[in-house]
C-alpha cells in the first residue's frame, strides 16, 4: 500500500508520487521525438481521470498550480452533474418548467453553445436527450430495446426547441414538463477549457490536459530530449486517435498545439439484442442508437466545442460531418468508418492542411489502412 502524503508534504519535497487528492508522477516519454521528462498530476472527477502534464522543471510551481487547477474541476462537477441533487443543472431540471431559472454566466454560455450546436447540426446534437437514454436503459447500465409507445413518450420530452434562454437575464425556461438538461456531452470539454484558462492566467504556456483520454487540450509544446522547446514547425504535443474496437491501440497521431481534440464512440457502452449491437449514443431525431461511424474525432479551437461536435458527428455520419467541416475551416475531423463487405475500417480526414502533422500508425503495428484525406 502506497503511503499517503499531504499537498504540503509534496511541495516540501517529502513525497514524489502523491499529494492531497491528486496523483503526481514524473516520467520519461517514449520514442525519439518525445524523449523529455514530464510531470503528470491527476485526479478522479466526472467519472474519469483528469490529468495535467507539464515539461518537468519548466515551471517552479508546476505541481502546486496543477493541484489548484484540478480543484476547479471539482467545483464545475458540483455545478453541472445531474447525479448531484444540489447541482445547478439539477435545480434547473426541477424548476425550469414552472418558472425561469437564473444561471451562472459560465454555465449559461455553455447552454448557449449547446443550443447553437443543435441548430448547426440539424438536431443531431441535443442536451435534452436524457429521456431517450433512460428508456433505452443506459442510465441503469441495463440496455433494452423500448417498445414504440415508450419511445414515443420519451421523444415527446426531447428537443432543444423546448428550451428558452434569456441572454439579458441569464435565465433558462422549459416549455414543457419533463424536459431535462444533461451536459455530459460537453462537461469534460468545458472543464478542460476552464483549466486551460486558469493555467494561462498563471503564466503557464506549455501544457497538456486530458479528461478520461477522450477529451484533450494542448497549449504550447512538449520539450525536446534536451529540455528545450522545439522550433517551428515542430511545436506541439502528439495525441493519439484510439482504435474504436481495440482500445489499447492507436490508429493515428495528431500534433496538437493551442487546440483541443475529442473522440466519441459507443463501443464501451452497448448491448446486443437478437444479434444486433445497440450503442449508447442516440440520435435525438429518431430516438434510436446512431450508426454509420465507429468513432468520430474532432479538432477544434476549444475542448467544449470539440466534445460537442464529436458527439454530433457520430450521430450525423460521415457525409454530413464532412460537409460541416468544409464550411468551417477551424474544424478538422478523423472519421473511422466500417467497411461492411470486409469487416475492416476506413479512416477519413477533413480540415487538416496538407502540411499539418497527422499520420497513421504503421500498418504492421495497427493492421489498418492509411488515412484518406478528403478535400
Amino acid at each position: 500500500m502506497k503511503p499517503k502524503s499531504s499537498r504540503r508534504d509534496f511541495l516540501k519535497g517529502k513525497s514524489a508520487s502523491r499529494a492531497a487528492s491528486g496523483e503526481i508522477s514524473r516520467s520519461r516519454g517514449q520514442g525519439p521525438a518525445a524523449d523529455s521528462r514530464l510531470i503528470h498530476v491527476s485526479r478522479k472527477a466526472m467519472a474519469c481521470e483528469f490529468e495535467i502534464t507539464f515539461n518537468a522543471g519548466q515551471y517552479p510551481r508546476d505541481a502546486e498550480l496543477a493541484l489548484e487547477t484540478l480543484d476547479l474541476v471539482d467545483i464545475l462537477e458540483d455545478r453541472m452533474s445531474v447525479f448531484r441533487h444540489e447541482s445547478e443543472i439539477s435545480r434547473i431540471n426541477r424548476t425550469a418548467a414552472d418558472e425561469p431559472v437564473e444561471v451562472e454566466p459560465g454555465l449559461f454560455g455553455l447552454l448557449e453553445l449547446a443550443l447553437q450546436l443543435h441548430d448547426e447540426t440539424d438536431g443531431a446534437f441535443d442536451v435534452t436527450s436524457t429521456p431517450l437514454w433512460e428508456v433505452w436503459g443506459f442510465d441503469r447500465r441495463a440496455g433494452a430495446v423500448p417498445d414504440e409507445a415508450e419511445l414515443a413518450e420519451a421523444r415527446s420530452r426531447v428537443g432543444s426547441h423546448l428550451v428558452r434562454l434569456d441572454p439579458d437575464r441569464h435565465t433558462v425556461r422549459f416549455l414543457k414538463e419533463g424536459v431535462q438538461l444533461n451536459l455530459g456531452s460537453l462537461g469534460k470539454g468545458y472543464a478542460l477549457d476552464r483549466c486551460s484558462q486558469k493555467l494561462m492566467e498563471a503564466g503557464v504556456d506549455d501544457f497538456l490536459i486530458h479528461g478520461g483520454g477522450s477529451s484533450v487540450t494542448a497549449h504550447g509544446s512538449r520539450a525536446t530530449a534536451q529540455g528545450k522547446l522545439p522550433a517551428e514547425p515542430h511545436r506541439g504535443w502528439t495525441v493519439g486517435v484510439v482504435h474504436p474496437l481495440r482500445g489499447t491501440r492507436r490508429l493515428a497521431e495528431v500534433r496538437l498545439r493551442d487546440r483541443a481534440l475529442a473522440t466519441s464512440g459507443s463501443r464501451a457502452q452497448s448491448f446486443v439484442y437478437k444479434g444486433q449491437r445497440f450503442g449508447h449514443i442516440l440520435d435525438p431525431r429518431t430516438g434510436w442508437p446512431a450508426e454509420g461511424l465507429l468513432s468520430a474525432t474532432v479538432v477544434a479551437p476549444s475542448a467544449a466545442l470539440a466534445d460537442g461536435l464529436a458527439t454530433a458527428f457520430y450521430v450525423l455520419g460521415p457525409q454530413r460531418s464532412l460537409e460541416y467541416c468544409r464550411s468551417r475551416p477551424e474544424i478538422a475531423a478523423v472519421l473511422v468508418c466500417p467497411v461492411r463487405h470486409s469487416g475492416g475500417l476506413e479512416l477519413k480526414t477533413v480540415g487538416f492542411a496538407d502540411d499539418e502533422p497527422i499520420s497513421t500508425i504503421e500498418p504492421s503495428a495497427a493492421g489498418r489502412p492509411a488515412l484518406r484525406r478528403l478535400p
